[in-house]
Parts: C-alpha cells; sequence; structure tokens
C-alpha cells in the first residue's frame, strides 16, 4: 500500500512539475518581441538588386535591396524588413551597427535603426505608431555642428547638401561648409558614398565632388579643384574608398575610376586602357572590357581592390593587373551594386538582379 501511495505521489510531483514547465516557458515567449514579417528557409526573396552587405556582431548577414527592403539571415532563414514594418523607405543605401548592438539602415529617404525590438525611424517628425505589433518610433534629427569621434556612424541625407551624424546617442544633420556651386540647376552636392579612412578622415562622395573631413579641417575636391572641363568630362560620383594603404579611390558614373595618392590625381581607368575611344564620357551604356560606370569599391584582406562596373562586370586590381569578370565566369548579372569584406575576409557581391554570390579562391559561388 505505501508503494502504491509513493507511486501516485511521484506521478502527481512529475505532473507539477511539467505543468510548471510548460507554463513558465508560455511565459517566456509571451515575453518576447513579436515579430510578425514573413521568413522564408529556402533563399531569399529579393528580385530588385542588393544594394548593401553588412555581418552584425552577432555573425547575422544583412542584406539592402533597391525596392524591397531588408533581409536578415542568420545561417538558417531569412527575416524581412519593410516600409510596411516601419522603415523610412525599401531602398536600402547602407547598414551599420552602433556600440549597443543597434542596426541602423540609411533609406533613400530617411535613417531607420532596429534595436531587436523596435524601428526608430529618425529623420522625421516625432511621432509613435504601432504597426505590424511593432513600436515605430520617429524622431527629428538635430541641427548640429561638425565634429567627429570615434563613435560616429555616418549616413547620406537624401537630396540635401550634407549628411547624418550619430554620435552614440543623436542623430544630428551637418551642412557642408560654403562652397563653390558649378551647376545651380541640380542639386548635385547630395551625398552618394562614404567612406572611413586614415588620419581621422571620413569622405564624402557626392555627385558634383568629395569633401573630406578630419574633424577640424575639409578637403574638398571637385571638377574645379581637378581642372575639369564640365562640359567635356564632369565628375558624377557614385561610389568612394579610401584603401588601407591611403590612396583615395574615386568611382564616377561615366569617366570611370579617379585614384588620389598623396598629392597626385589621375584617371585611373585611362592609364589602364579601360575608357573606350568612343565614350562621351557620361552615362551612355559601354562595352564590355571597360570601366565607365563605377557604383561600388572594395579591398579585401590581401589589398586587392575590387570595382564593380555598371555595364562591364566586375573588376579586380592586385596592385599590377586588372582582371575582369563577367556573365561568360559564371555571374548571372554584369552588374554588381555592393562589395563587401565580412569578418572572415570573403567577399560578397550583390548584383543589379538579386543575387548575390562569394568569391572562392578566383571562382564566383552563388550563395542566394
Amino acid at each position: 500500500m505505501k508503494k502504491i501511495i509513493k507511486m501516485i505521489s511521484l506521478i502527481l510531483l512529475l505532473t507539477l512539475n511539467y505543468s510548471c514547465v510548460e507554463n513558465k516557458s508560455t511565459e517566456n515567449e509571451t515575453d518576447k518581441p513579436e515579430f510578425v514579417a514573413a521568413s522564408n528557409t529556402d533563399t531569399l526573396k529579393f528580385t530588385s538588386g542588393i544594394r548593401s552587405v553588412f555581418q552584425d556582431s552577432k555573425g547575422n548577414y544583412w542584406f539592402g535591396s533597391l525596392r524591397e527592403g531588408v533581409a536578415v539571415y542568420n545561417g538558417k532563414t531569412f527575416t524581412y524588413f519593410s516600409s510596411n514594418d516601419g522603415l523610412a523607405d525599401n531602398q536600402i543605401h547602407s547598414i551599420q551597427e552602433d556600440n549597443e548592438g543597434v542596426i541602423w539602415f540609411n533609406t533613400q529617404t530617411g535613417v531607420s535603426s532596429y534595436d531587436g525590438t523596435r524601428i526608430t525611424n529618425h529623420t522625421d517628425a516625432n511621432t509613435k505608431t504601432l504597426q505590424n505589433n511593432f513600436q515605430i518610433q520617429s524622431k527629428a534629427p538635430l541641427q548640429g555642428e561638425w565634429k567627429k569621434s570615434d563613435n560616429d556612424l555616418w549616413f547620406e541625407a537624401g537630396n540635401k547638401e550634407g549628411v547624418y551624424r550619430f554620435d552614440g546617442q543623436k542623430l544630428h544633420y551637418l551642412a557642408f561648409p560654403p562652397h563653390k556651386t558649378l551647376n545651380p540647376v541640380d542639386n548635385l552636392f547630395a551625398v552618394t558614398d562614404i567612406s572611413n579612412g586614415k588620419n581621422n578622415m571620413v569622405w564624402f562622395a557626392t555627385y558634383a565632388g568629395v569633401f573630406g573631413y578630419n574633424g577640424s579641417d575639409f578637403t574638398i575636391i571637385n571638377d574645379e579643384t581637378l581642372g575639369f572641363d564640365r562640359k567635356i568630362a564632369p565628375l558624377h560620383i557614385r561610389s568612394i574608398l579610401e584603401d588601407s594603404k591611403g590612396r583615395l579611390w574615386i568611382g564616377n558614373n561615366g569617366i570611370g575610376v579617379l585614384l588620389k595618392d598623396g598629392d597626385s590625381v589621375i584617371n585611373f581607368s585611362y592609364k589602364n586602357n579601360l575608357i573606350h575611344p568612343n565614350s562621351k564620357r557620361k552615362g551612355d551604356k559601354s562595352p564590355q572590357g571597360t570601366l565607365e560606370h563605377v557604383f561600388t569599391i572594395a579591398e579585401d584582406n590581401k589589398g586587392n581592390i575590387w570595382f564593380g562596373d555598371r555595364d562591364a562586370g566586375i573588376w579586380k586590381f592586385d596592385g599590377t593587373a586588372m582582371k575582369n569578370y563577367t556573365k561568360t565566369d559564371g555571374l548571372t548579372s554584369d552588374f554588381a551594386l555592393s562589395i563587401y569584406a565580412d569578418k572572415n575576409g570573403e567577399l560578397w557581391f550583390g548584383m543589379t538582379d538579386g543575387s548575390i554570390y562569394k568569391l572562392n579562391g578566383e571562382r564566383f559561388e552563388r550563395q542566394f
């Protein structure tokens, strides 16, 4: 009889413990932020171009699209964010992470961030809304003075002639210093790309010129400082990179790549015979074998410089020779919108058709 009583007591105890575990598990799930955006365990859904690639501190990969928002890949599944979930816009120009692990998105129309629970739009009026179970908070950026610190994140500011600076606490709008307007009809000093360099320098590429800022002084590069005739070969800058050697690479939509090494500036594309003899050096389509329309530039861990050309594929410069990769090498597109070196030194290529490649030696392997 005692054995039976002990057995019944044991069963009741196990049942009670199991019930408590289930209740505790349910409570934890309830406390977790609920995300209802679509997930896909197969492959990336995007069909528009991959404008940006980023690996965060946790090892997740973020892919920013040209028209469909952003996706994060944890190694198994994709989770998607779009303007329906609170992003300022679905075109993602760049992705960054701050010291607190918050992910920042520079979109076509504004700056948004995601802290794992909440999407915040930092460039709109002060409002709070609830959308798709996300708390979406908007904050207007402050007008600030030019400063620089090691923790800064820098962002394009749409059509404004300036940039946004996040100092670790707040987002500030900084207008560029007074400069000569070479073409008053167009707002040509809107930022197209940003690169951090040596000696505390950060470079801001705009359509019509480059502003370099080191925390106290500005360096300005434009048609006038270069001695260019705007009617013949105007600057139309789309990408910029200061490499590990301190050289500044400036990618143009029309006149190819300019290389600033110290005080000298050369047309790198022209020097390497990569400007077609009949080129109008503007936005016209270029034939294969040229490097005239450069929308992205990156450096790998061996010091090779990589260029994504709008019409003529991917180019690699090893310090001596140029090598070209196109559809004939297995790529699905000849236009790489983004090139990114991850924490392991591996190169990722985001193509204009939405495909993503990783470089394995000299072979491109499609990931998604």
